[in-house]
């Protein structure tokens, strides 16, 4: 069977290989759970004692999410790049620009994880290489400071001691400049970054097998002291129960003051799932590479669940044990907001301190070295498909004789690295592409758990591998308009432009649209844009879903509208 559907989906030449099974796939999904590292301080920020319930339920709905995506995945075995590509072929029948919105915002969705994991992974280097000293009330320099400036208070002198002592590449910058409501720097943070980058377009230039097998070790070396961190505390007795209540949100973001169930903690707490679904439901990325699949039918559903299952346990335990150990005050302090002291909280957690903290360290670079692998396979291989459907400049569509998208690719590293003077430049700009990103994501989201339903009525006769159980469409409908909700209300937590600046992003597919298919194809859409549900252009004209298409994103809008309106902090 196995080798009936490798002859019949067979690359040609100079196209992407069909070289991986559902156990690659995993692996090149891996970087997923890492995420949790990275939006802990952010979520729990907002979120306070109900950030452990935040990311747990947050990856219940991403699970129950992707038996929708898994349906779909399997109506297109000739297809990569998520389940964006395989939701759009359902909005085409009803809207030629939704279609290719639902494409771009997961591009738009995902790429940022390039330039994001590379400022995370920058900053950790350079605190190796030119870490800023700590001085206290006892220290020489703090002391013979307060003697020759006898005005001046404890708290001045050891902010000006150091000043004085921190490295000069700490501050440095090759030009700096502010734009709108963000800042763009070209200083360390963002050359070691760029270095980054280019590692990792180098790995995987050479073909998706080499990748996959590349990123299976460094998952290993990244997954299993995550988990270890998860359970040692529960274990050991590190835990403190009390750090789990009172089950009340937060008077206000990053003060250790709890509040009242008032609009404004209701708004915290959408903030926070808001921010926590980019990484609870990031596991899709797994179906990016069905038509690398030697058994498309197989391994699309196989390399989503399980990937899925162990996002449900990393992202349920690590959070809830980082809380159990930590409390409000340690969740809440700086260096867990911006990321910086993740590592050494993980080394304490497992008792170690040194040589430990060091380990913990360099597996924190790892981690984001395997998000930026995953970022970049899995959104350049949506800029592929998106080119080699129709809706993207066709140049995208160009192959490398080791089946690696290369056009996509440069793409990506291009735009991430435009992306990285932004995110480099300081903890606002950074957390501004984060959410403007985040934004896209969930527009991608609603579009394609909607297409679940509009596939089962307009393509209902078609074969598919797997189908899910019709209650988890209608959860998954129904989650599409939670996820328009916490849009609406979370969104403005992390910038009072992002939601704004987030539909700006997204529409900025229409002038790109217009020119590849209307200029570049005649307005024509490929003829083999459809070969797999065995449907013509001609057939395109039957809506079987009549009005409810339609129905279904004015109800959306409204839902996002309206949370945006009521919910203020």
């Amino acid at each position: 069977m196995t080798s009936t559907v490798e002859e019949r989906f067979s690359a040609p030449p100079l196209q992407l290989h069909r070289t991986l099974d559902w156990r690659a796939a995993f692996w090149l999904a891996s970087g997923v759970p890492a995420l949790v590292l990275f939006t802990i301080g952010g979520v729990a920020g907002v979120g306070g004692t109900l950030t452990f319930i935040i990311f747990a339920t947050s990856i219940t709905f991403g699970l129950i999410q992707s038996l929708t995506y898994a349906e779909i995945a399997g109506l297109f075995p000739s297809k990569s790049g998520g389940a964006s590509v395989y939701g759009s072929i359902a909005w085409l029948r009803y809207a030629k620009p939704v279609a290719p919105l639902s494409v771009w915002c997961n591009w738009l969705a995902w790429t940022p994880g390039l330039s994001l994991g590379c400022t995370i992974a920058a900053a950790y280097i350079l605190n190796a290489l030119a870490p800023i000293p700590a001085f206290t009330a006892s220290s020489a320099e703090v002391i013979n400071y307060l003697s020759l400036y006898s005005g001046a208070s404890l708290e001045q002198a050891i902010a000006a001691v150091t000043a004085d002592a921190t490295p000069a590449i700490r501050t440095w910058t090759l030009y700096k400049t502010s734009f709108g409501p963000v800042s763009i720097s070209l200083n360390g943070v963002f050359w070691i970054g760029v270095v980054l980058c280019l590692l990792s377009f180098a790995i995987q230039h050479g073909g998706i097998l080499r990748a996959a097998k590349f990123q299976k070790y460094m998952g290993l070396l990244v997954i299993v002291p995550m988990l270890i961190v998860g359970i040692a505390p529960i274990v050991t007795g590190q835990i403190n129960w009390s750090n789990y209540t009172p089950l009340a949100p937060l008077a206000e973001a990053y003060a250790p003051e709890i509040g009242a169930w008032s609009v404004s903690g209701w708004t915290l707490l959408f903030g926070g799932l808001f921010l926590a679904g980019y990484s609870a439901y990031a596991f899709e990325t797994s179906i990016c590479y069905t038509s690398e699949f030697k058994n498309p039918g197989r391994d699309t559903v196989r390399a989503i669940l399980y990937s899925g299952i162990l996002c449900l346990v990393v992202t349920a335990l690590v959070p809830f044990t980082f809380q159990g150990v930590l409390g409000l005050d340690g969740m809440l302090a700086e260096p867990i907001g911006d990321g910086s002291g993740v590592a050494e909280a993980m080394a304490k957690m497992v008792g170690g301190s040194g040589v430990v903290t060091n380990t913990m360290i360099m597996l924190m670079i790892l981690a984001v070295m395997l998000l930026i692998m995953t970022a970049m396979a899995g959104s350049s291989r949506t800029l592929y498909q998106g080119a080699v459907d129709g809706w993207l400049p066709k140049y995208l569509t160009r192959v490398n004789e080791h089946g690696a998208p290369t056009a996509a690719m440069w793409t990506d590293l291009v735009f991430n690295l435009f992306l990285l003077t932004i995110a480099a430049a300081d903890a606002a700009s950074f957390f501004f592409v984060m959410a403007v990103s985040n934004c896209c994501y969930f527009i991608f989201n609603f579009l394609n758990l909607n297409s679940g339903w509009i596939h089962r009525i307009d393509n209902g006769k078609i074969s598919r591998p797997w189908k899910a159980p019709t209650i988890a469409i209608v959860a998954g409908t129904s989650l599409s308009f939670v996820n328009a909700m916490l849009m609406g209300a979370g969104a403005k937590v992390w910038h009072p432009h992002a939601l704004y600046a987030g539909f700006i992003a997204a529409f900025l597919i229409l002038p790109v649209f217009y020119f590849r298919h209307y200029i570049q194809d005649k307005g024509k859409f490929p003829e083999h844009m459809l070969q797999d549900i065995g449907l013509t252009q001609a057939d395109l004209k039957n809506k079987k879903a009549g009005i409810l298409p339609y129905i279904a994103i004015a109800g959306g809008l409204m839902v996002m509208l309206t949370a945006n309106w009521f919910f203020v902090l």
